[in-house]
Order: C-alpha cells, then structure tokens, then sequence
C-alpha cells in the first residue's frame, strides 16, 4: 500500500519551498502508534508514496463559478519542480509517480477520513 500525495505548483513556489515541504510531509506524524493516536511519520513507518501532479490543486475558487489558475506555474516551470519534487523524495524513502501532464486513471482507496492540505 502507498499513500499518494497529489502536487500542484505555483508562480511563487521553488526549489527551497520544495525541499521545507518534503521535510514537513516525511516527519507529519499522521499514522497511528499501538494506542491509536497519530503519532507516526511516514519515515517511522517505512512507507512509500505515489507523487501525482495536479495542477488544479492550484486553482483560485473564492470568486466566480469558474476556477482561475492564474496562481499555477507555467508547465515548463511545473515540470522542473515536479522531477525535483520526486528526486528529493527518492532520497529518503520509496517513490513511484505519475507521468507530468497526462491524463491518468488513479484508483485509490481512502483508508480513513485523512486528507490533509500542506502548504509552503
């Protein structure tokens, strides 16, 4: 089993946003103990994880019907910082991901009702 983390990038994000993001999602302590508390990282564990990129994650929805990714960066950009994004991860524990840009088919099966938003 993998936990998949889905990744959007904006203007604003870099290569330093990258590596403090990485840092926080390896020591986030959201795996259960022996007493049920969440206390575990996915380092603690010996985890793994699924890297997909989606850049609508970086959509601007407060105002209008439509969503706006003015905020979302180009795919050029996108695409440097998502290979970075993997390569770093690969440094610490077992990755696989998605392709950058296409269209995919991802199947997954929420164990819970844990889905946390981490921001840099």
């Amino acid at each position: 089993m993998k936990d998949v983390i889905f990744v959007g990038f904006e203007k604003k994000d870099s290569k330093e946003d990258i590596v403090l993001i990485i840092d926080k999602i390896l020591n986030f302590r959201i795996f259960n103990d022996i007493n049920q508390k969440m206390n575990l990282s996915v380092k603690d564990i010996k985890g793994s994880v699924l890297i997909i990129s989606q850049f609508t994650l970086c959509a601007e929805t407060k105002k209008g019907r439509r969503p706006s990714f003015l905020n979302a960066a180009n795919p050029d950009n996108s695409i440097q910082l998502y290979d970075f994004f993997i390569k770093e991860f690969q440094k610490f524990i077992n990755v696989q991901s998605g392709v950058f840009g296409q269209e995919m088919q991802v199947k997954l099966i929420n164990d819970g009702p844990a889905t946390f938003i981490l921001e840099s």
